[in-house]
């Protein structure tokens, strides 16, 4: 055969040092096996490979890198027959199946069984190859196989790793239906039924059987409260099904130290919006560990969020205490890195500005020492400018920062809007971002931006324009559903519409508290008003947002029940003063608190 033109230093190089790895075992056992040898006694172990096959392999090696993955596969597979090496029948296999030929790889796997009948690898590749092909029945009997073989300490495992080795069959019904079968006999043995429990749950979730799933997790849940296993499925089921939390947080009371398990319990519950759980778990973790730095940033974004300053502080403080502290960690779960600080000082200048404590304020941007920051930190500087009764100053400041990609110029109109916003400029910040909509079209973002500026200017047909805009441009924008929805009812305008919106914004979005308390206020309009308090009652657990407490007072009020509406209204009160739905509430009620 001749020879190709190939890069051969390289490659023999390449195939010495996979030839040494082939005869690795044969010396590490000899050299396991009898004592230290002296230096006269020393003696060569020699790879089992002879020239022969050297040759043969170093061919097979240049036809698969000239992409004659045919030949290399005859060679290769020729090869481990002669020698009955298993990483040479894995070889030939997996050459087979990166080739696509699923009859070569299966014919490779069927081979290595034969030769090597005590191998799992082998009854492996095998039970995988014939899911691949279409032949689910067959490769039960492989499957069964392999998992008597498998040492008994070992076989909890085993079962634990069937789910990812299937977990991208075409024919996934089928599958379960095999697996299920495969593992009756776990089902009943204590060593291996947890596993056979959340082997089972896991393939649920891939067929998309979220109640299946979290049965079999809690049955395995029974087993052992502290098995992660169990924990995991239904971790991925919070927020689809309310049984979800209570596994999550039985796991978490028998581990209290699961820090992996319960951060994870935290972004899932971060990203339905259920705050004030959130932070009680990073409570919970750090009271155990106080060390998990990012642990400390992540609650003080949420005190931040749930405008409890003094608490937002703290926890930010001490995550900067911990960086100067120990500047530098291997350890993911107690590093301060230095995005980490950034985000510290920005949200720490933001809660000294809250407090009315401008100088300390700006003290944290200054520590700031980070380009990328560079908008972030004008928009907080524009802000405190702002509040000093120097608003265009900040406006300016915003606008000095160079524009280096279309991507700044669009963050900074949306700051520039955010900055009037919150000054209560709402018709210049309609005019803002109706410049910004001129130069990003159909930007999403934009538009909604714009329809809540034109809501607060009045400008209701105009609002419900670029929200339907929105809304045939992502039909899947909940916050532009419930937008909609919710200004219709809060004008009495059309209400079963505006509940067929939020309904809309709901299954799209389930259990997201402002939308929750939406419902709950379309509710009270048409006139369900034990209906609505429930809704508002569950938004404002999830999120005691002072608009929530606003509406929820209201219809504790209407009902009679006016201690209650007070004690949350001065919760609110407490939380934000200065929100205008609560201060017309009171109002229209007559209510000093």
């Amino acid at each position: 055969m001749p020879m190709r033109a190939l890069n051969v230093r390289v490659l023999v190089a390449a195939l010495a040092a996979q030839a040494m790895l082939w005869g690795a075992p044969a010396r590490a056992q000899a050299a396991s096996a009898a004592p230290t040898p002296s230096a006269a006694e020393s003696a060569v172990v020699n790879s089992s490979l002879d020239a022969a096959l050297f040759y043969q392999l170093l061919v097979a090696e240049m036809e698969l890198r000239a992409g004659a993955a045919g030949t290399a596969y005859e060679l290769l597979l020729d090869a481990a027959r002669k020698t009955g090496d298993e990483r040479l029948f894995q070889r030939a296999t997996d050459i087979a199946l990166q080739a696509r030929a699923g009859e070569q790889a299966l014919a490779a796997a069927q081979a290595w069984r034969a030769v090597v009948p005590q191998s799992l690898d082998a009854l492996r590749y095998l039970a995988q190859i014939q899911v691949g092909l279409g032949r689910v029945a067959q490769a039960q009997e492989p499957l069964q196989t392999m998992l008597e073989r498998t040492a008994p300490a070992e076989r909890a495992h085993a079962i634990a790793l069937l789910p990812r080795q299937f977990a991208r069959a075409a024919q996934l019904p089928q599958v379960v239906a095999m697996l299920d079968a495969v593992l009756r006999p776990y089902l009943a043995q204590p060593d291996t039924r947890l596993a056979a429990l959340v082997a089972q749950a896991r393939m649920r979730l891939l067929l998309r059987e979220p109640l299946q799933a979290l049965e079999l997790a809690r049955q395995a849940q029974q087993i052992d409260p502290a098995a992660e296993g169990p924990a995991l499925i239904a971790l991925e089921l919070v927020g689809q099904q309310p049984q979800a939390d209570a596994v999550v947080a039985a796991y978490l009371q028998a581990r209290p130290q699961g820090h992996a398990l319960r951060l994870g319990y935290v972004r899932q519950l971060v990203s339905q919006q259920r705050y004030v759980e959130a932070a009680a778990q990073l409570d919970e973790a750090l009271r155990h560990d106080p060390a998990l730095a990012p642990a400390w940033l992540s609650l003080g974004a949420l005190r931040l969020e749930l405008k409890e300053l003094e608490a937002a502080e703290q926890a930010l403080r001490r995550y900067v205490e911990l960086g100067a502290a120990a500047p530098s960690s291997d350890d993911a779960s107690t590093a301060v890195t230095t995005e980490g600080l950034t985000q510290a000082y920005l949200m720490l200048a933001q809660a000294a500005e809250s407090r009315g404590l401008m100088q300390q304020a700006e003290q944290w941007l200054a520590r700031v020492d980070d380009p990328a920051a560079a908008l972030s930190v004008q928009q907080r500087r524009a802000s405190l400018l702002a509040r000093q009764g120097r608003l265009d100053e900040g406006i300016a400041l915003i606008r000095r920062l160079p524009e280096d990609e279309p991507q700044m110029a669009r963050a900074k109109l949306l700051a520039e809007a955010q900055l009037l916003r919150d000054q209560q400029q709402w018709p210049r910040a309609y005019q803002v971002l109706g410049q910004a909509n001129e130069r990003f079209p159909d930007d999403v973002d934009l538009l909604y931006e714009q329809a809540m500026m034109a809501e607060k200017t009045n400008r209701i047909d105009r609002m419900e324009e670029l929200l339907r805009r929105v809304i045939e441009l992502k039909p899947d924008h909940y916050h532009a559903y419930n937008a909609l929805g919710y200004t219709l009812a809060d004008r009495n305008l059309r209400l079963d519409e505006a509940r067929a919106l939020i309904e809309k914004a709901l299954f799209l979005a389930p259990d997201e508290p402002f939308i929750v308390d939406s419902l709950g206020w379309v509710k009270y309009r048409l006139g369900q008003r034990e209906e609505a308090l429930q809704h508002l009652q569950r938004a404002y657990r999830a999120r005691p947002d002072t608009e929530i407490a606003a509406h929820l007072g209201e219809v504790l009020w209407v009902l009679g029940r006016h201690e209650e509406a007070r004690r949350i209204w001065r919760e609110g009160q407490a939380r934000d003063a200065s929100n205008e739905v609560l201060r017309e509430t009171l109002r229209r009620f007559g209510v000093d608190l």
